[in-house]
């Protein structure tokens, strides 16, 4: 698995989640889904994400998500 790959994983399962704690628990838990999203408009113009540099640190393979 690839960096990349492993981003949207984490991110999925962030997602979904959040929405069945939202669904099942407390509507609060769909700030989660809104920060996260905000994090990946933060992420698209920084580049900057905390798990991509803990993934470098494991040595994770990296190459283009879609091709």
């Amino acid at each position: 698995m690839t960096i990349e790959r492993t981003i949207l994983l984490v991110v999925g399962i962030v997602v979904l989640g959040s929405v069945l704690l939202a669904v099942y628990q407390s509507p609060a838990w769909l700030w989660v889904t809104g920060i996260m999203g905000a994090h990946l408009i933060q992420a698209s113009f920084t580049g900057l994400c905390p798990v991509v540099m803990i993934l470098r640190k494991l040595n994770m393979p990296s190459k283009p998500a879609f091709g």
